[in-house]
């Protein structure tokens, strides 16, 4: 690397005396362009050395530099040295990491594989040091982590492993891996909906889920379309227990006494501010309002800010759900989301609905949505293959300069590819392209 392209000068005013009372005239001075042997003079010992840094490294960085003492020399952009960003590969235990899926209030959530059963999975990643500064976050991990040791269903998220790291003070709960989330495919989707007969889908598997959690005595508490996950497959997975409750297997009723979930998927009752309510109901009255928003791309009660939001829930007025969701629907959901808890009819009763027990047609001209997150791609790849190639299979060239990136770029403006270029997988230039292709973020350097 040019050792021109950053390079530290002492500070002149150091062998200067003291003096006083004497002004000094500034002068803009352009200095001459210095070559390596003036660098590098004979008695100076070897040239410095370069440590690349990564984006985590940069940000842990406390730089403290005086402006004052630095000297900037205009460099040529031929003289401009790139690295390639490395998919660097890690392994927390048997699992290879791959990239980001998602990130939350409590950590990130990234793609992983079991190095054994060549399974892909999805980690949650929790800090600690951030879990302590959440209102109660170290307890609903605790809690999520618990109830998730006990819960098996088809619906419900497993929970695969967990792992512990003592010294970065970091918690990895190893789940099964989903490619998509409802929250996204709604924001993504025509209308920011789903054709009913798509919703009647994920409508019939979240009863399935609530029946087995209710019957296992766990309140969800949060129930909306951004904790319900998609497989490959199309099967439904509640997810996120953080804020869930487990009643007493011995007690004959349903009471809570804390309700923590998002404000627009809770019951008047929650946002009255009541003491105690009933656990089944709440979750019933979320997923009225997830089903409302599946099919309407809306949310039955709106405000300008969260308080205004609660206020609409609490007067339980509303216009009800549009005609054209026709009349076995609107039925269904003014049953769901009636203000009075008493009068919502338990998942038993509302499984023999006309609406579920009937599944909805598409309609002309409407299209399934397909399951994908924000971060996956068409065909889900696998985000962990180009860690493990990078690892086995490294490229050999590792820097290029900014005259050969600006050559590549005009050659393939300028040039159109023959078949013959396509088919020589082998040829220089075209690993050459597909090497650019690849570069990430430029990672930063600096000089020890």
């Amino acid at each position: 690397m040019d050792p021109r392209m950053c390079r530290k000068v002492s500070n002149s005013s150091d062998s200067l005396g003291e003096v006083e009372d004497v002004e000094y005239e500034a002068r803009e001075e352009v200095l001459p362009q210095e070559s390596e042997e003036d660098l590098y003079p004979p008695c100076s010992p070897e040239p410095l050395s370069v440590t690349w840094l990564d984006d985590d490294q940069i940000e842990d960085l406390d730089l403290n530099l005086d402006q004052t003492n630095l000297f900037f020399h205009r460099v040529d952009s031929a003289d401009i040295i790139y690295r390639s960003k490395k998919k660097k590969c890690k392994m927390v235990g048997k699992y290879v990491m791959g990239d980001i899926l998602g990130e939350g209030s409590y950590g990130k959530v990234k793609e992983m594989l079991d190095s054994e059963t060549l399974c892909r999975r999805a980690v949650k990643i929790l800090k600690k040091r951030k879990l302590r500064r959440i209102a109660n976050g170290e307890q609903n991990v605790q809690r999520e982590i618990q109830l998730l040791r006990i819960l098996r269903h088809k619906n419900v998220i497993e929970l695969v492993d967990v792992l512990y790291n003592d010294e970065k003070q970091k918690m990895y709960l190893v789940m099964e891996f989903c490619v998509g989330v409802l929250q996204d495919m709604l924001e993504s989707s025509p209308g920011k909906k789903f054709p009913q007969h798509q919703a009647h889908q994920y409508f019939t598997q979240l009863l399935d889920g609530m029946e087995y959690l209710h019957s296992q005595g766990v309140i969800h508490k949060d129930i909306k379309p951004g904790n319900l996950l998609l497989t490959l497959d199309q099967t439904l997975k509640i997810t996120d227990f953080g804020v869930a409750e487990a009643l007493d297997m011995f007690s004959a009723e349903d009471t809570c006494y804390v309700g923590q979930g998002s404000p627009a998927f809770q019951p008047p009752e929650i946002a009255n501010g009541a003491e105690t309510f009933s656990g089944y109901k709440s979750d019933i009255w979320s997923a009225g309002v997830t089903l409302y928003n599946m099919t309407t791309g809306r949310y039955p009660f709106e405000g300008d800010n969260v308080f205004r939001l609660l206020e609409a829930i609490g007067r339980g007025s509303w216009a009800g759900p549009p005609a054209s969701l026709g009349a076995a629907l609107c039925s269904l959901l003014r049953l769901m989301l009636h203000s009075d808890p008493r009068r919502r009819p338990p998942l038993h009763e509302l499984r023999r609905h006309k609406w579920v027990q009937t599944v909805p047609p598409l309609e002309p001209g409407e299209k399934m949505i397909s399951p994908r997150s924000r971060r996956s791609d068409e065909l889900h790849n696998s985000t962990v293959l180009p860690y493990l190639v990078e690892r086995h299979y490294a490229s050999a060239q590792e820097y290029f300069t900014e005259r050969e990136l600006r050559q590549e770029l005009e050659e393939r403006e300028s040039r159109t590819l023959s078949t013959a270029e396509l088919s020589d997988g082998d040829s220089a230039s075209q690993r050459k392209r597909r090497w650019h292709s690849a570069c990430g973020r430029l990672p930063a350097c600096r000089l020890t």
